[in-house]
């Protein structure tokens, strides 16, 4: 499995997080300002401040989203979520075709997330668009729900053509970098838990969940 999307908000929680960030105009900078020096000439968006309190605040509800869903935990195996960040894209806005450095400054990127936040009628365009090895992935989603998909892919935000985008973003760093070890770990885990959800504990179930644990404790850092 390449990537994952799935609900992490309910849409009403997530049209509440928007309109906290409308409010916020004096905190939203140029989003060339987090970008490399190659990304800053494709890279058109606004990103609120960090630093800024209702950033902060929002932040840590969504890290705790993320780590407290099973399902999401069972994808990711998160070590650390970091970087996340809020951006916003107004008509003519779009981010070109690039891959996030596999080591920034809060931490390995391993995965990459977009949480989308508002409402997809409420802007035209703005579709994430991620590069497989034989097609382009476009995705847009309802408020609420994310994409987490691995950071070695090439992707892009195709420009807004009318309206607003809010969006969340940020990253992963896994206990397994390598995506194929993580998606089969991801699978035996998924099957385990699916046997033990129909038939109850058994002694062969325990010896499917051994062998998970001690093929992640070689795979991992």
């Amino acid at each position: 499995m390449e990537y994952l999307t799935h609900s992490l908000l309910e849409e009403s929680d997530a049209i509440k997080i928007v309109q906290k960030l409308k409010a916020e105009e004096s905190s939203w900078q140029d989003g060339k300002k987090t970008a490399g020096s190659h990304a800053a000439k494709i890279k058109s968006n606004f990103q609120l401040d960090r630093k800024s309190k209702i950033s902060l605040e929002i932040q840590d509800l969504i890290i705790n989203k993320i780590i407290s869903n099973p399902l999401l935990k069972s994808f990711t195996l998160p070590s650390l979520i970091h970087g996340v960040m809020f951006t916003k894209s107004l008509t003519g806005n779009g981010y070109g075709t690039h891959i996030d450095n596999p080591y920034m400054p809060s931490g390995r990127s391993d995965l990459s997330f977009t949480l989308f936040l508002n409402d997809p009628k409420e802007y035209q365009g703005g579709e994430l668009c991620i590069q497989t090895f034989n097609k382009t992935e476009k995705i847009k989603l309802s408020a609420g729900e994310m994409i987490i998909y691995p950071s070695t892919q090439l992707h892009s935000v195709a420009k807004v053509k009318k309206g607003e985008r809010y969006v969340c973003v940020g990253w992963i760093q896994s206990y397994v970098q390598n995506n194929e070890d993580r998606n089969f770990l991801f699978g035996l885990d998924a099957g385990a838990k699916g046997l033990l959800a129909k038939h109850g504990r058994s002694d062969e179930l325990d010896l499917i969940f051994q062998s998970y644990s001690n093929l992640l404790r070689r795979l991992g850092d």
